[in-house]
């Protein structure tokens, strides 16, 4: 894909936006089965992904890592983000990698130390790209991947999470 093309797939997107605005919200979501054991199948519109304690928390590593999938979801994203962004800016790339890595200390997760965090104490994302672009070319990229990546977004900013439970009845799960 070019820069016309991917303008002109976006341009009438942007113009609804632009005049409508509510109508470039939308709610994702994604759903779960507690299945045997402990995990959790997940349907991610492709294949379901099954997901599990890491074996540092007792788990067998024959489940997918929930952290593992966040890390994948920010690689994903970052990539197609910075993807679009060098191909808005005409910025030539002829391949590249991302690569993804956070910290975690597991005591937060197993309750073993109050003062150990639950969750990613810090995560590092990094660019390979195969491309004679220029350095402020790049530091731009890198900018604008940053300000455009929803997954990098939302764990970069504090947001509103809200979790409930709710008791399953016969008459809600039929």
């Amino acid at each position: 894909m070019d820069r016309s093309q991917l303008r002109e797939m976006q341009a009438p997107l942007k113009d609804k936006y632009k005049g409508d605005p509510e109508s470039a919200v939308i709610t994702l979501t994604a759903d779960g089965s507690l299945t045997e054991g402990v995990t959790c199948s997940v349907q991610t519109g492709r294949a379901l992904a099954k997901a599990g304690l890491h074996p540092m928390t007792g788990g067998d590593g024959a489940s997918l890592c929930s952290g593992d999938m966040l890390l994948q979801a920010l690689a994903a994203c970052a990539g197609v983000t910075l993807n679009a962004v060098a191909t808005s800016l005409e910025i030539p790339i002829r391949g590249g990698e991302v690569h993804v890595e956070g910290d975690l200390d597991f005591r937060g997760t197993l309750g073993v130390a109050k003062d150990a965090p639950v969750g990613f104490r810090d995560i590092r994302v990094q660019f390979r790209l195969d491309t004679d672009a220029e350095q402020d070319q790049l530091d731009t990229l890198l900018k604008l991947t940053e300000r455009y990546c929803v997954v990098y977004q939302t764990l970069a900013s504090p947001l509103s999470l809200d979790v409930s439970v709710q008791r399953a009845t016969a008459d809600a799960t039929a």
